[in-house]
């Protein structure tokens, strides 16, 4: 039987600290194309799926679907969040995954457990920016040279202001991790996606800055979203298995 992967977790929050030797459903809760969810025993990890046949088609909803499912978990548990699309052939490539990771599934565990991530996005109104990420001109000669190196001068500009801000935001919000995403809006401007990892218990101290941000940041649209699970913050590479994307 397959199995798609939404996540994986402590098998003790699960059922009272009680090991279960056979998947078991998760009531109340339903996965990818409306399949029930079942957590799957490994161990002392648990990994939370749904039934999957090679016939089925992964959709936008699909995606919403994944998210839910992680987020619910997230609730209660700590959870590492597989990538949207992970699926195991078989129980034999979920359990051989399971126990090729198990030492970085420990220590991602202990190191993620109550702890929560949020983001912090700000948008730069700077009309320059669409200049400065403009393709090249076409031409060539020396006016095509010192446009290249006005260009050249602009995109030096905007990461040098994309890195005070950077700094700006790490001091007010100190997370305990930073994941940062700088791209250009339709609009020429700059948004920076700021993937912050704190303990869950701070949560409400963070929203609160909102306001110093605002006041801070004037120039800028800010927003704050989460609590997530953290999904910026898993280990980089994993010893993946034949079935297992």
């Amino acid at each position: 039987m397959a199995w798609y992967a939404y996540c994986i977790t402590e098998q003790q929050g699960l059922q009272g600290g009680t090991r279960a030797r056979r998947p078991f459903a998760i009531e109340n809760l339903r996965g990818v194309n409306g399949a029930s969810v079942f957590a799957c025993p490994s161990g002392e990890f648990a990994v939370i799926v749904s039934d999957y046949s090679a016939g089925q088609t992964l959709t936008q909803q699909s995606i919403v679907d994944h998210a839910r499912v992680v987020s619910e978990c997230f609730r209660t548990l700590t959870v590492l969040p597989f990538r949207f699309g992970t699926i195991f052939d078989s129980d034999d490539a979920l359990r051989r995954a399971v126990r090729n990771n198990r030492k970085t599934f420990l220590e991602t565990v202990d190191r993620l457990r109550g702890k929560a991530e949020m983001h912090f996005k700000l948008v730069v109104k700077d009309g320059t920016l669409e200049e400065a990420v403009a393709e090249l001109p076409a031409g060539v000669g020396g006016e095509y040279l010192r446009q290249l190196r006005e260009q050249a001068t602009r995109v030096r500009e905007r990461q040098t202001k994309a890195r005070a801000l950077s700094m700006q935001v790490h001091k007010l919000f100190s997370p305990l991790e930073e994941d940062v995403i700088c791209k250009r809006t339709d609009s020429g401007g700059m948004l920076i996606d700021f993937a912050h990892l704190i303990d869950s218990s701070s949560v409400a101290k963070y929203q609160n800055r909102y306001g110093t941000a605002t006041r801070h940041f004037k120039d800028c649209r800010i927003s704050i979203t989460g609590p997530w699970p953290p999904y910026h913050f898993m280990p980089g590479k994993l010893r993946t298995v034949p079935g297992g994307n």
